[in-house]
């Protein structure tokens, strides 16, 4: 299984995204579910992949190859917009969908391959948006700042109460952090390592990002003061009067 957020704010966007996959209850592995495109000056545009690892592998493959041919169809690189973008990864989703669907249908399996996508292009601001494996997409707005995907539930409480589009990018990155941390508390199917990547509106660059591996320091520190504080609340909530 997996977990990914992406949270539009005005003065960016925040990203994370787990590690975990696995093919049974013995077989699990760790891969990057996160993949950045960026060019000095003109766009940056962040991916958090959901579903199945082969399906997702090969749609990332196929927008490296067509981003690498010149005069060819429109492609990360030649898109004029977010939107533009969000069209050119949904065009690889159906692609791959159409090649390995039916295979994969013949032994019971749904063809399953969904992003989190969202950057700025030059020329207009950071947009988000979320795809789905059937091809079709929704862009984030005001009422609905935030996407997921995954082992969403455990998480969502602390970004619905939390997240609106004037949070400040340090605020929600620790959000997001918390959410991360209450689903692998409720969840074995989502693990560290975690992937967070910060956009800073009009950097047209991805300059902070970080991975936060078993046992790292801050996120266990983050982790136990959010639980230390949850308990210090609970405890001096109202009695109920009976």
């Amino acid at each position: 299984m997996t977990y990914c957020v992406g949270v539009l704010l005005n003065d960016g966007i925040v990203f994370a995204s787990d590690s975990r996959t696995h093919a049974g209850v013995d077989n699990f592995a760790s891969f990057c579910k996160m993949t950045v495109f960026e060019r000095a000056a003109d766009r940056a545009v962040v991916l958090l992949s959901s579903g199945n690892l082969a399906g997702t592998q090969a749609v990332i493959s196929i927008l490296r190859q067509r981003g690498d041919v010149e005069g060819g169809p429109a492609n990360i690189w030649t898109a004029r917009t977010m939107f533009d973008v969000a069209v050119v990864v949904s065009d690889a989703v159906r692609d791959i969908g159409r090649r390995d669907g039916p295979h994969l249908k013949e032994n019971a399996i749904r063809f399953d391959a969904s992003f989190i996508l969202g950057g700025q292009v030059k020329g207009e601001s950071p947009r988000l948006f979320r795809t789905y494996a059937e091809g079709n997409f929704i862009e984030a707005g005001d009422e609905t700042p935030f996407f997921q995907t995954g082992e969403a539930k455990y998480g969502k409480p602390i970004i619905d109460r939390m997240i609106k589009p004037s949070t400040s990018l340090a605020n929600a990155t620790k959000c997001v952090l918390v959410s991360f941390d209450s689903t692998m508390r409720s969840n074995l199917s989502v693990a560290m390592p975690i992937d967070l990547a910060c956009y800073e509106r009009d950097a047209l660059a991805v300059r902070k990002r970080r991975r936060f591996e078993p046992g790292d320091a801050y996120f266990a520190d983050l982790s136990r003061k959010w639980s230390d504080g949850v308990r210090t609340v609970f405890d001096n909530l109202p009695e109920l009067g009976w």
